[in-house]
This record gives C-alpha cells, sequence and structure tokens, in this order.
C-alpha cells in the first residue's frame, strides 16, 4: 500500500513563470486516522465564490469564520458514521465496494497549525484558483444548483451535498484530495489511500 508513495505524480513537472499578479496562498490538510479534508482561508474572494453555501446553512459570510473545509468520500460510510461509535456493517461493505460520493464542507475558526494533524501547504497565486475549480466542479448541480442531502450535516454549521464520482476504499477521500492538491500545483505520491501516505509523500516531493 505504501508503494504509490514513492512513485511521484506528477513525475516530471516543468517549469511555470508566475505572473506575481496573485499571491501565493496558504492552504492547509486536516487528517484523521483514515480522512483527509482539505481547509481554505475564507476572505471576501472565496465568500463570494462560495456564498451559495449559504442558502444550505453553512455561515460562510460570518467574520467569525476563518476557514472553509472540503471533504469527499463515500455516501453511505459519511452520512452514517460521524464517529467510530456509530460504525456499522452496511457503510463499510459499501466503503469496500462501491459506493455515491458526497461532500462535506464546514466552517472553523481559528485553527493551530502546529497541530500533528494539520499539514501547511504553499500554492501558487494560478494554480490555487485551478484547486478551486476543481473543488467547486466536484458539486453536482442541477440547473446551476448544488444540491444539498437535507440539513444533514454533523454539527449546527455543517452539511452534506451530492458530489460526482463514485468512492471505494482503494480509490477514495485521500485520492480525491491528493488529486486536488496536484490540481493545485503540488505532488503527491501516485496512490494515496491513506493520510499516512499522502501526508508522507507531500513532505518527500514539495
Amino acid at each position: 500500500m505504501a508503494g504509490g508513495t514513492f512513485i511521484r505524480r506528477p513525475l516530471f513537472v516543468a517549469a511555470e513563470a508566475s505572473s506575481g499578479l496573485t499571491p501565493s496562498q496558504r492552504i492547509l490538510m486536516l487528517s484523521g486516522p483514515i480522512h483527509t479534508d482539505i481547509a481554505i482561508p475564507l476572505d471576501d474572494r472565496l465568500r463570494m465564490s462560495f456564498a451559495f453555501l449559504e442558502d444550505a446553512g453553512i455561515p460562510v459570510s460570518d467574520p467569525a469564520a476563518h476557514w472553509l473545509i472540503f471533504g469527499w468520500g463515500g455516501r453511505s460510510f459519511y452520512l452514517e458514521t460521524p464517529t467510530w461509535a456509530d460504525l456499522k456493517p452496511m457503510p463499510v461493505f459499501r466503503a469496500l465496494t462501491i459506493d455515491r460520493s458526497v461532500m462535506h464542507v464546514d466552517v472553523a475558526g481559528d485553527i493551530s497549525e502546529t497541530h500533528p494533524a494539520v499539514t501547511v501547504l504553499i500554492v501558487d497565486g494560478e494554480r490555487f484558483e485551478q484547486l478551486l475549480g476543481f473543488v467547486d466542479d466536484s458539486f453536482i448541480r442541477e440547473n446551476g444548483t448544488v444540491l444539498p442531502i437535507g440539513d444533514r450535516g454533523y454539527g449546527d454549521y455543517d452539511r452534506f451535498f451530492e458530489a460526482k464520482g463514485y468512492f471505494n476504499a482503494l480509490f477514495g477521500c485521500n485520492t480525491w484530495t491528493a488529486s486536488a492538491l496536484r490540481t493545485g500545483g503540488l505532488r503527491t505520491g501516485s496512490w494515496n489511500p491513506l493520510p499516512q501516505t499522502l501526508i508522507l509523500s507531500l513532505r518527500l516531493y514539495n
């Protein structure tokens, strides 16, 4: 499983000249035992770009919200397993076979960048826009509108949305995170099924 960590992706990176017009952005990868999220600092531009989340109950306009957090994962496991104590056989079965996917979006105030579960990453300004596009394109839309899954969430300020793609344990949440980060110009291992392998590859190649 760790073998994919040591095969860099992309293998070769052409040098890109930055225009200097868009400053680099500091983002965070948040890691748990089996899952990763991407946290993006909330500013006026991001609040405008993701204003559609406000209608679903995510307070992106709240000045106390400093980070917008995105994760992608299997519908059954994500919705039915908020904690390990809630683990059931069917979500595990679907995760190991194939399941529909969802996006999970949350907001946070201050996040300690020295916490062991936090990885700080720097993304070039132009590639940052591509990363935002990747995240935005992960939502399923009907007539231009994202599709919240009822009022489902783990708390008062997070929500689930219908997402593109299908999930299984081999190509799951952490491979989505890795794809998003590569879109942002970062290099990862070729296959990153676990947070630990993704963190290691980011340290090796960036």
